[in-house]
């Protein structure tokens, strides 16, 4: 086997029989931990218990058949213990944590627990009776956290995915300091049954990988509504799946507490978005950081002591561990409700500020430490991690970090963007782009990144337009008013006629299905699903919604017509799309008065 391997190349290595199931045992036992990545490896019963799950399914059924992946040890898998980090916590787990369970389901086989720091209190990976996570890249330096086994694990090819979770940035800092993907969901679209919480009421499930696309694989089997997790919430299917604004904000003042190597990397990334063809503006970061700090320094540190305090007594944590939750003994209710009230107000203030903008850009980290360094001043150097990543999970945000720059001293530096409630998939979407022009190498490994796999969900409908829905035309605004983006410009099967309807207005095609007919030009769009019902009421009869097959074969929704609205209609096929047709006709803008709209017919 390969040291790198994605999603992609394990599923290909089973379907041409270049490994077997069995195979996992002999590579799970010459698994090492000298980075103090693991806290237990799974043994070869263990494993052979997960394989015996699969035998007899079909590996066409299963998205991840045979894939290995590793989870933070504050998940429950069941047969391993869970430790949190602990040792006087540990209990063996009998019932998967819900997403774990999913993606078992889906064939994957959890190949071992991964290191944290204690109670996912930290982001430095240090905080661990385990021992120091160590970076991937020079373990001298720290691999961040809480989440630092995960990270490592999947950086040096352990693993293709791995389990983190994220309260104030486990599930991103370590992403940025080992060069890959943390994807950081929106709370409550994975289920958190089965996790120890650290501050429930903000805690999520976080997913590493290489590249975005596996990241998203994985998200898709975890996702969905647990009615056992009281945090847990439906996909509203209401947002839009691609940035579609231009405009990226990033802070008008930026800390990188000295690092003039940290510093570079975001002016690299700032200059890179604008190649992109993105605005970059800077915005008033003040509330941000008032909504920072208060996570540590604020009432809301008594949810990770009544969290710890089910699991042990204080005693028995980890020094640093004990006096963090020791904080909560300074406040009380009053103090409880009066931070909630602050937060919300908060909250609404950085939401209302990001609304104008498809995401903001943040470094993922303002600097990176020594594992020495944080050893001797443990509180203020962790603080320092936190300055872009506190504030996300307070004001319900979503955010993927992404890696951007390996420094002058070898050590990569990353960015992460960060977007409202339920834009996972248009970060997803930009994270792509963004790694493909990127020119890093994946993770620790000499393998460049390509694009291999779109990315999607089943929360959208993809709409062929024909006509007065085209970019440009009278009846776009009905499109983009539903949150809908442009997902590319193509042409239908060979096999249609495109007619100009009589007494329209605005003027509008009907699009007929006919072997003898020609290739059409379209767009196809992505539209939420919730908002696509908007859509279809508008439509007046002869008109209504049906199926159009485009060029490369695929099947998609569009507009219909009714076959006897075509009887006067004129027959435009040969100009090959509406556009060039209107071009032709000399039609001026007075003749396109907005009123409904018509376009497929099949």
């Amino acid at each position: 086997m390969q040291t790198l391997w994605t999603i992609q190349d394990w599923q290909q290595a089973y379907t041409n029989q270049t490994i077997q199931l069995n195979d996992l045992k002999r590579y799970v036992a010459e698994l090492c931990n000298d980075d103090h990545a693991w806290i237990s490896i799974a043994s070869a019963e263990q494993i052979q218990a997960q394989i015996d799950a699969l035998v007899h399914q079909d590996i066409a059924d299963l998205p991840l058949y045979g894939v290995p992946f590793a989870v933070k040890d504050n998940i429950d898998v069941a047969g391993f213990y869970t430790t949190a980090a602990c040792p006087d916590a540990a209990y063996l787990a009998t019932q998967d944590a819900t997403v774990v369970a999913k993606l078992k389901s889906a064939g994957a086989i959890v190949v071992g627990k991964t290191n944290l720091d204690q109670f996912a209190t930290g982001l430095v990976g240090v905080r661990s009776p385990y021992g120091a996570v160590k970076n991937s890249f020079n373990p001298d330096y720290i691999s961040g956290g809480s989440s630092s086994g995960s990270a490592v694990a999947v950086a040096n090819g352990y693993v293709p995915f791995a389990l983190g979770t994220d309260t104030a940035g486990s599930g991103r800092v370590p992403a940025g300091f080992n060069n890959i993907v943390g994807l950081k969901p929106t709370k409550g679209w994975f289920s958190a049954t089965g996790l120890i919480p650290a501050c429930r009421s903000i805690d999520v499930i976080s997913i590493f990988a290489t590249q975005v696309e596996d990241a998203w694989t994985v998200a898709q089997l975890m996702q969905g509504y647990d009615a056992t997790d009281a945090y847990s919430r439906q996909h509203p299917r209401t947002v839009p799946t691609q940035f579609s604004k231009g405009k990226i904000a990033i802070p008008d003042h930026l800390e990188f507490y000295g690092d003039t190597q940290s510093e570079q990397a975001f002016q690299t990334a700032i200059a890179r978005m604008k190649s992109l063809g993105f605005q970059v503006k800077e915005i008033d970061f003040t509330v941000f950081n008032q909504l920072a700090a208060a996570l540590y320094n604020r009432s809301w540190v008594a949810e990770r002591t009544h969290a710890v305090e089910h699991k042990v007594r204080r005693e028995q944590c980890h020094p640093v561990i004990k006096q963090i939750i020791d904080q909560a003994d300074h406040f009380n209710a009053v103090d409880v409700m009066q931070d909630e009230y602050q937060r919300a107000e908060w909250a609404r203030q950085i939401n209302l500020q990001l609304k104008n903008y498809d995401a903001l850009m943040v470094p993922t980290a303002p600097t990176i430490y020594r594992i020495a360094d944080v050893e001797a001043d443990p509180i203020q150097k962790n603080s320092h991690m936190g300055a872009y990543t506190n504030f996300v999970n307070f004001a319900d945000l979503s955010a993927l970090a992404l890696p951007n720059v390996i420094r002058d001293d070898g050590l990569p530096s990353g960015i992460t963007l960060v977007a409202g409630a339920w834009m996972d998939q248009a970060l997803a979407h930009f994270g792509q782009q963004w790694q493909a022009t990127s020119g890093l190498n994946l993770a620790t490994s000499k393998q460049g990144y390509q694009i291999r796999k779109s990315i999607g969900s089943e929360h959208t409908v993809k709409l062929a337009v024909v006509g007065a829905h085209l970019t440009g035309m009278p009846l776009n605004f009905q499109l983009t008013s539903r949150q809908a983006t442009l997902v590319k410009k193509t042409r239908t099967a060979p096999y249609y006629k495109l007619f100009a309807l009589k007494n329209t207005q605005p003027p509008k095609p009907g699009l007929q299905r006919d072997t003898s007919g020609h290739s059409i030009e379209v767009e196809v769009w992505d539209i939420p699903r919730a908002l696509f019902g908007d859509i279809v009421a508008e439509v007046p009869a002869p008109l209504g919604i049906g199926n159009v097959q485009l060029i490369d074969g695929t099947w998609v929704k569009g507009f219909i017509c009714e076959k006897h609205a075509l009887a006067d209609a004129l027959d435009i096929s040969h100009f090959g799309g509406w556009r060039d047709y209107i071009q032709a006709s000399n039609f001026t803008n007075t003749k396109f008065k907005c009123t409904s709209i018509g376009e497929v017919v099949q």
